[in-house]
């Protein structure tokens, strides 16, 4: 398939790179240019799609139907955010799209204060994807039959797998029982892919297995009993995994905390303790400040499921004072739904956005979430600083307001 583009007019030489991240609030022609400039240099690849483009319509097939043309979202990109972790070591430019003023400014001006610090450290601690079918039979006996039948044959269920799939991996199965209503979740490794319809896929053809093996035959199933948490928000994460589970944390010290945030680590630990007696009181699952933000705007930019924030948004924020007066703080996401391969990430703009990252293809997938829970991490410091200091409304006043034409 054809893909046309044209490069940006007036895009300099490499050699009139910036050295730093520029930060333009007015959109121009010039400002794009020069942050075309920037990345071209610091990440050693081009954009020209990203940057100007018109594909031919036949290109979408497969991630979209009644196909009439393009929703644009504005791109901006913060960094570099130092991460070190289990896969991504670096300084990374990360893309967000989004139609929020002040949001690109609050995570970028995050991203600086844990560049000086040192950087974020973010490790994944596990995987996984669920689907979770529901059987139910005439009586609780009958269920029972079924279920010694069953424990008997999950040996079947891989070979079932390797002829489904070329990366899934069934990795546990739990069983749930409520009268004659019997709830199987299986959870898959998916490698690089976010993996939803892979696992929906492959428990398909285990539960067609055991529909014509099975000696007692359920009067009714369904392929998912809406019970795996896909695409809201479930506190089983935060007992087990979903997608990809990730912890980052940084300490920052009072001087950056003082010259970048502007504010101190005893106004961030005292604001951190109201919000969250505040989210407790709201009855919220997780207590963080404001994780889909980040999410959707990073899931947009990258060929994300972006209905997967509903999951991916909850977690744990919490910030403690040191007693030489800096700020420890962290966050954990159990609910990562991400893969750099299949669905959207094969877009051109979203795998441009991909590429800058550093995040494109196979292999990827873990490094993609650690920066993913890096960038949220940066966005609660700031907003947590801003909100400690009574910055919150004017950031917003002085970005967000759409100015007449």
């Amino acid at each position: 398939m054809k893909i046309v583009f044209k490069k940006p007019e007036g895009l300099a030489s490499s050699s009139e790179t910036p050295k730093a991240l520029p930060f333009f609030r007015e959109i121009s022609h010039e400002g794009t240019a020069a942050l075309s400039r920037y990345l071209e240099s610091a990440t050693g690849q081009q954009f020209p799609i990203l940057t100007n483009t018109r594909l031919e319509p036949a290109f979408f097939q497969g991630n979209i139907e009644n196909f009439i043309g393009m929703s644009q979202i504005p791109t901006g990109v913060i960094g570099p955010l130092q991460v070190h972790g289990t896969s991504a070591n670096g300084k990374y430019h990360i893309p967000l799209a989004t139609t929020e003023g002040a949001l690109v400014a609050s995570y970028h001006r995050g991203s600086r204060a844990c560049l000086l610090a040192g950087g974020i450290t973010s490790i994944c601690l596990q995987q996984g994807v669920q689907r979770s079918p529901v059987f139910k039979f005439e009586n609780i006996k009958d269920l029972s039959l079924f279920v010694s039948w069953f424990l008997a044959e999950k040996e079947n269920f891989q070979e079932i797998i390797k002829r489904t799939s070329r990366f899934a991996k069934l990795t546990d199965t739990r069983i749930q029982i409520e009268g004659n209503h019997l709830t199987i979740s299986f959870e898959y490794f998916t490698a690089d892919a976010a993996g939803q319809n892979m696992v929906t896929i492959c428990t398909e053809a285990i539960c067609q297995f055991i529909i014509a093996s099975c000696p007692i035959k359920p009067s009714h199933w369904f392929i998912e009993g809406n019970s795996s948490g896909d695409k809201k928000a479930s506190a089983a994460a935060f007992n087990h995994v979903r997608g990809k589970k990730v912890t980052a944390e940084i300490t920052l010290p009072a001087n950056i905390l003082s010259e970048v945030l502007k504010t101190s680590a005893e106004r961030m630990d005292r604001y951190w303790r109201t919000s969250t007696m505040g989210v407790i009181q709201s009855g919220a699952i997780g207590a963080q400040g404001h994780y889909a933000n980040g999410l959707a705007a990073l899931f947009l930019a990258t060929g994300q499921d972006v209905a997967c924030v509903a999951e991916a948004a909850t977690g744990i924020t919490r910030m403690e004072l040191n007693k030489d007066g800096s700020l420890y703080a962290a966050v954990t996401l159990p609910n990562l739904i991400v893969g750099t391969i299949g669905g959207g990430t094969k877009l051109p703009t979203q795998r441009e956005c991909l590429e800058m990252m550093d995040c494109c293809g196979e292999g990827n997938s873990i490094k993609y979430a650690e920066i993913a829970a890096a960038l949220v991490l940066a966005g609660e410091l700031s907003i947590a600083a801003a909100l400690s200091e009574g910055q919150f409304t004017q950031a917003h006043q002085k970005f967000g307001r759409k100015k007449s034409l």
